[in-house]
């Protein structure tokens, strides 16, 4: 199945990033796991973020979620300092972040993760019921609307494929109204058909002006879902590369710390081996 091409609508350079990281530390007793990051992520781009294990990949999409603080640093939405105590507040600013393990309930159908923690209800007080027929009625169109493809919203997810799991973990954050969305390796362990489709869901997002931040140590994923490269290393970020102005072989390099490393005169460039 062909991949579609990523593409964005050009943005007013001189407006705010939507998201954006600036002077981000973050250590652990010696550990520096970030080391002074500033990044931004203007509205509508996917930002894919790359690195070898350690790299600070997870510590700082984790603050950005606001599943951590940063010790030194701030973040910002629309220009303006925000403070995250909680993936909460993350998520009331628009912020949803959906784990490789996507934290779907097996056991439970579509419609009750999609509200999972936010259940629609009627009556006062401690006299309250379900509104599960409205519930379904919103899940179908969330789905509907995302061309999330699944045999019905009263499936239980344990039933579903990867593929179909990852578009209601995505489904639901949207529904929710995020501005930003992250996503933990969204394409891993899928088929090529299904990655297909799950591309198809962030080019369609992208469309429509939402930021999405990709981590992946999968670099064919990473070329094909994103607009954007940021590439981190021993907690510092390396560099930011335009996806289309980009190749694999300069993405390793840099991940490998070999970007600015010029040969000696006379001697063979440096390899990832080296």
């Amino acid at each position: 199945m062909e991949m579609p091409e990523t593409q964005v609508e050009p943005r007013d350079v001189a407006a705010p990033p939507l998201l954006a990281a600036r002077g981000i530390i973050k250590s652990y007793g010696g550990v520096h796991a970030v080391s002074d990051v500033s990044l931004e992520f203007p509205a509508g781009t996917v930002t894919a973020i790359v690195g070898d294990n350690g790299a600070g990949k997870s510590t700082l999409i984790k603050i950005l979620a606001g599943a951590l603080q940063p010790d030194e640093g701030r973040l910002e939405i629309d220009g303006h300092p925000v403070h995250f105590a909680t993936p909460a507040q993350a998520r009331a600013a628009g912020i949803e972040t959906v784990y490789q393990d996507l934290a779907l309930a097996d056991h439970r159908d579509v419609t009750e993760n999609l509200f999972m923690g936010r259940e629609l209800t009627r009556g006062w007080g401690p006299f309250r019921v379900t509104e599960i027929g409205q519930m379904r009625r919103q899940t179908s169109e969330a789905l509907e609307d995302l061309n999330v493809k699944i045999p019905s919203v009263r499936q239980q997810v344990r039933r579903l494929s990867g593929g179909q799991r990852q578009g209601v973990a995505i489904g639901r954050a949207v529904h929710w109204g995020s501005r930003v969305l992250i996503m933990d390796e969204p394409m891993a362990a899928l088929g090529l058909q299904e990655a297909a489709r799950v591309q198809e869901l962030v080019v369609r997002l992208s469309q429509r002006g939402l930021t999405q931040i990709v981590v992946s140590h999968n670099l064919d994923h990473v070329f094909t879902l994103s607009t954007r490269i940021a590439v981190m290393r021993l907690g510092r970020l390396v560099g930011v590369r335009q996806t289309a102005d980009s190749d694999h072989e300069e993405i390793v390099r840099m991940v490998a710390g070999l970007a600015d490393r010029s040969p000696a005169p006379g001697q063979p460039a440096p390899t990832a081996a080296d």
